[in-house]
């Protein structure tokens, strides 16, 4: 039977920017309710065990680009949150005798790259003021709201003061910005070193989450937003949260429920209601109508507008422009439990060290690099991957019993789409094993020290998680899908083309990562609105 309520604010999807998002709705008094299909809040960043004895992250694994504000507001480290920083940011092997690592401090970090350049070495501390500069200009744009150009002289004058701090910082920013933002990593990066390890330690920031070569256009982009962050103040800084990242959206969850927000689990929602033109409510798949003043959606913008909506109920140059919209981020993520930790060729021994409480880092050049993304369209994996491995019960005992481990393996180049008919149903196992062979020519007893996995192919992490294309990102983080234009030109300040139909999730700016902030703008937008 179909039952019928009417709330305030209806928000589509309990990942973080839904739980961010309906937070400061409840603060400003609105009745809000969250609807969630999975049995669990918290979208991607979710903790599950996935052997016995052993919890992991299950998509989203790391921390730092999560909004201080956010952390403040919610209150969430008194409400329990602990989040511990990584002893090294990185450590990169690159054959039986050769490691790179990267962090500990400037002058650590320019020791190491005295093994392959004195030159780099010397160039690294002007590479770190400049990007940070830009990122300083970027983390401020961030927490606004892109200017609509249907919103005439007003939306201009919101453009020029968002990039007046650009404007006024001198030519030299400007440079940077418009590198960053129009070159590829490796062409960026080439202007500042000229050791291809070093290079390739810095540009895989610019592949994570991204379907594209070190040589595609705008690249370099990602590189700046992956150093957006910061743990404890400490700007670049990443770490991890003790109970994996669904500690951070179950307190999320907490601050939410303690306001009165409400939080439904087990109930998918098959369509957005419409009537004139305006968003009145959803329809779950069990019938049940809930009607609100407000709908949000924190969905990927596809999902939202080719499956929820029905096509005449949009404007026909809107849906064009979502026909363009891309997804999918070649992103293959496992996690393995381990009875020991790796012994890497180059940096023997199982007993635990920095470089196990790191990022440890697969990719040991851009031609590497370049090889997996043409790997991956060619063939629709690499046979070679670029892998990220987090090992983050080195940092938290809650994870795995005593003496083993927990592995997150966040692994490039994995075609979205599989050709020729192939699906990802059939080709799972054996692209796992490319990269459980891939971890192991570095730490030959990897392989037999893994317990049990949890495999999650593009389709599974679509399937599982709503993730299209197995997009972490909700969408591309390109400059045609960025700022006012994202998800598409003129609906970038979060109101969707439907009357009181609004956006939260990454689709919306500043895109992708554990950031809280579209949820955060998206309420602010809302509330002005009310």
């Amino acid at each position: 039977m179909t039952r019928e309520r009417k709330i305030d604010a209806l928000i589509i999807g309990a990942g973080h920017n839904g739980l961010v998002c309906g937070y400061y709705l409840a603060c400003a008094g609105l009745k809000v309710h969250i609807y969630e299909r999975r049995s669990v809040v918290g979208g991607a960043a979710v903790t599950e065990e996935f052997h016995p004895g052993f919890r992991n992250s299950v998509a989203s694994y790391t921390v730092s680009l999560l909004n201080p504000q956010v952390i403040k507001d919610m209150a969430l480290k008194a409400r329990g949150l602990e989040i511990v920083k990584r002893p090294i940011s990185n450590f990169m092997p690159i054959d039986d005798k050769q490691f790179l690592k990267l962090g500990g401090g400037l002058e650590r970090t320019q020791d190491e790259f005295k093994k392959f350049s004195d030159r780099d070495a010397e160039r690294l501390p002007e590479y770190y003021s400049r990007i940070e500069a830009v990122a300083d200009v970027m983390r401020d744009i961030s927490v606004k709201t892109p200017p609509n150009p249907k919103g005439g002289l007003k939306a201009l004058l919101q453009a020029v003061l968002q990039l007046w701090p650009i404007a006024k910082k001198g030519n030299q920013l400007h440079r940077d910005v418009y590198d960053l933002f129009t070159k590829s990593v490796r062409s960026f990066l080439d202007g500042w070193f000229e050791s291809e390890h070093i290079k390739a330690a810095f540009g895989f920031d610019a592949i994570v989450g991204n379907y594209a070569g070190p040589d595609t256009p705008g690249s370099a982009y990602i590189l700046l937003h992956h150093v957006f962050g910061e743990v404890d103040g400490e700007k670049g800084a990443w770490g991890h949260a003790i109970g994996g990242m669904g500690a951070i959206t179950q307190t999320m969850r907490q601050a939410c429920e303690d306001l009165g927000v409400e939080i439904t689990t087990d109930a998918a929602v098959a369509k957005v209601l419409v009537v004139d033109k305006g968003a009145t409510g959803i329809q779950l798949e069990d019938g049940s109508v809930v009607l609100a003043d407000r709908v949000i959606s924190n969905v990927n913008p596809s999902l939202l507008y080719k499956k929820l909506i029905a096509e005449e109920d949009l404007d026909s140059e809107f849906s064009r422009s979502m026909d363009g919209y891309k997804s999918g981020s070649g992103t293959f993520r496992m996690n393995v439990a381990l009875s020991e930790l790796p012994s890497f060729t180059s940096l023997p021994g199982t007993d635990m060290g920095e470089h196990h409480q790191s990022g440890i880092v697969i990719g040991p050049t851009m031609d590497y690099m370049d090889r997996a993304f043409i790997d991956a369209k060619q063939y629709g994996w690499s046979r070679r991957p670029f892998v990220e491995m987090l090992i983050p019960s080195t940092l938290d005992d809650s994870l795995a019993p005593p003496g083993q481990h927990v592995a997150s393996l966040f692994c490039q180049q994995f075609a979205p789409t599989l050709q020729d008919g192939r699906s990802w149903e059939d080709a799972r196992v054996e692209a796992a094993d490319c990269i459980i062979d891939t971890v192991n020519a570095h730490a030959p007893n990897f392989k037999a020290s893994i317990l049990g996995r949890m495999i999650l192919s593009p389709l599974d992490l679509e399937n599982k998680l709503g993730l299209i294309g197995g997009d972490i990102m909700h969408g591309h983080m390109t400059l045609d899908q960025m700022w006012a234009a994202r998800p598409v030109m003129n609906y970038g300040d979060y109101r969707g083309p439907l009357k009181s139909l609004y956006m939260c999730g990454a689709g919306s700016h500043p895109g992708g990562g554990v950031t809280g902030l579209p949820g955060k703008n998206a309420a602010r937008e809302i509330l002005k609105d009310r």
